[in-house]
């Protein structure tokens, strides 16, 4: 019938070549989607007390502790935590242990001029997590 056979002898070639191309796709396509960056976790932290009183202009807060949770509510151990009083002026900071807690005291704070009420302010940062800022940790209350 045919004896043209010059077209079946570069067809193995052909495969190989496009075989080659193909995986070489595939490698790229599998070495992008493993190498996307890494999905930071989310935390939260509370705290052992809503609110104290002040009985004068400027006071000791109580002994406090700041927990530190994941989302699963497992502790979040080594994370560092920056506690701010009401007047930003007074600062505490520390590393949680292993059980996510870290314990302060914030010495000779005070309330804003002409506030009669304010707040402790926490920020907590941990590498694999967000950064987490609470502006409204603690209500400090002027008697």
């Amino acid at each position: 019938m045919l004896s043209d056979e010059s077209a079946s002898a570069g067809l193995p070639v052909r495969i190989v070549v496009l075989t080659i191309i193909g995986m070489i796709g595939i490698y790229v396509i599998v070495t992008s989607i493993m190498s996307t960056p890494f999905v930071p976790g989310s935390m939260f932290a509370a705290s052992n007390c809503s609110s104290f009183n002040m009985t004068g202009t400027v006071c000791d807060s109580p002994d406090l502790i700041v927990s530190v949770f994941d989302n699963d509510g497992r502790p979040v151990g080594g994370a560092n935590v920056i506690v701010w009083g009401p007047c930003r002026k007074k600062v505490v900071g520390g590393i949680t242990d292993a059980s996510g807690e870290f314990n302060y005291r914030l010495l000779n704070i005070s309330l804003p001029q002409g506030k009669t009420e304010g707040y402790l302010s926490v920020r907590v940062m941990q590498e694999g997590y967000l950064d987490y800022t609470n502006d409204f940790l603690v209500k400090v209350r002027k008697v």
